[in-house]
């Protein structure tokens, strides 16, 4: 160990290789909660050269790595185990390139996502993913995880939006596939190897995104219905008569939506009476009289055939940033709520309200202290759950309990927020034994020693 720290310290400059009392807090642990862990040493190379140097001794040493972006992740990946080295990428950051006629931007993996958000914008384009945490969560984690967020509906997972990227392996070979073409059938599709797998592969150091054109009318509207069945119905009602042009589609149960309504003096209650459940709806396009039109026939039909009984349409950006600081309050109320226990899970639509009735009534049956809201995109299947746990000795049956059900009704344990340290134990119920077996399988192919982030997925 300490061999390999004296030629890490020859090769890298004091910026590159911190230790010691140099190393702060924030690379201790993500935004999980986990248990923090001071790593032995933190490397922050600042170009694919310097990372292939580093993970090629870490190689040769047998030396556990973990791998480090903004830290926002809540499945404890980047937090460190004893005896890893922290591989941040935070030095990586900025835009290569943005070519107007393919619509793609290249840049490094450190790069925030608002950064990337901003440069697509004042480019003319437009970067789709879109997160709460936009501001501090990077690109290449974004890809690790295989990103969704508010916009999935129209424009897919992050898996969508990535044609090309270079990686690192663990022994130090660089993959770079920097594809900018979007049909592309010459073989195995190796970008997919690290799309999503939590840098248990290798470490993605440059990305190649693909943008959209930039739409000028974003239309607005917080719906409110008596029941979650109905709801369902005005999304597909929305999709068709909208032309697929529904880029968000955010539900509140009751629950979640009075707590917060009530909670915080930073957001407006647009209603004067309580309903089952709201929809958030954005609908984008061009920014004329008729995309108004067809937005509001289309909220006008679904009250008239009873798919919604109440709708509030967005008549400024703020009024807008009003409905959305609703949907996006949990991040403010969740210290009121500690301890708290949160759920991101996908449920089969049809199967949603049985799934939420279920849970509900066996939380208050068995753990009448907890307090469970619920909200989530809905329209890409993926639900979440916040628990107040109420007592924090149940957190490990609450879990329990609610990932059966999960597992019951053919969903996933983890939609969007991947696996992690956390959710490893419970990927069995989502995962078939044989598919666990190629995981573990092609982790062994491309990293035999594992020293990429061990321990987490598998």
């Amino acid at each position: 160990m300490n061999e390999l720290l004296e030629i890490l310290a020859e090769r890298l400059d004091r910026k590159t290789l911190l230790v010691g009392d140099a190393i702060t807090d924030k690379y201790c642990v993500d935004w999980s909660g986990s248990e923090p862990v001071r790593p032995i040493a933190v490397v922050r190379p600042t170009n694919t050269d310097q990372v292939s140097s580093i993970l090629q001794l870490c190689h040769q040493y047998v030396q556990p790595v973990v791998t480090q972006g903004g830290m926002t992740g809540l499945a404890g990946a980047a937090t460190p185990e004893n005896n890893e080295i922290a591989l941040s990428l935070e030095r990586m950051v900025g835009i290569e390139e943005i070519d107007l006629d393919s619509m793609t931007m290249t840049l490094l993996a450190g790069t925030p996502l608002q950064q990337a958000q901003e440069a697509a914008s004042a480019a003319g384009l437009y970067l789709p993913l879109d997160l709460g945490a936009r501001g501090s969560c990077t690109i290449g984690g974004n890809l690790s995880t295989n990103a969704g967020g508010n916009q999935v509906v129209r424009y897919g997972m992050m898996r969508e939006l990535v044609l090309g990227l270079e990686a690192v392996l663990a022994d130090g070979r660089v993959i770079s596939s920097m594809n900018k073409v979007i049909k592309n059938n010459t073989g195995y599709d190796l970008k997919q190897l690290f799309i999503g797998s939590e840098g248990t592969l290798g470490v993605v150091t440059r990305i190649v995104l693909r943008l959209q054109p930039k739409l000028k009318g974003t239309y607005t509207a917080l719906c409110a219905s008596n029941d979650f069945a109905s709801l369902i119905q005005f999304f597909k009602h929305a999709q068709t008569e909208l032309a697929g042009g529904v880029s968000a589609f955010e539900v509140m149960w009751t629950g979640y939506y009075d707590y917060i309504v009530e909670n915080l003096d930073t957001v407006k209650n647009p209603f004067s009476q309580s309903y089952a459940c709201y929809a958030l709806v954005q609908y984008q396009g061009a920014d004329n009289s008729q995309m108004v039109e067809m937005f509001e026939s289309m909220l006008c039909d679904a009250i008239q055939q009873g798919m919604v009984a109440e709708v509030m349409v967005a008549q400024s950006s703020r009024e807008a940033d009003n409905f959305w600081r609703i949907r996006d309050g949990i991040g403010d109320v969740l210290k009121l709520l500690a301890p708290t226990l949160g759920f991101d899970v996908s449920i089969p639509i049809r199967d949603m309200q049985s799934f939420v009735e279920t849970v509900e009534t066996e939380l208050k049956s068995q753990f009448p202290s907890a307090r469970l809201l619920l909200f989530g995109h809905i329209g890409d299947s993926n639900l979440h759950l916040a628990v107040g746990l109420g007592n924090v000795d149940d957190e490990l049956k609450i879990a329990e309990l609610v990932y059966q059900k999960v597992s019951y009704y053919e969903g996933s344990i983890s939609a969007e927020h991947g696996i992690g340290k956390l959710k490893k134990k419970y990927l069995p119920l989502s995962r078939s034994s044989e598919e666990l077996a190629l995981m573990k399988q092609l982790k062994l192919a491309l990293d035999p020693q594992q020293i990429l982030n061990p321990g987490r997925i598998i």
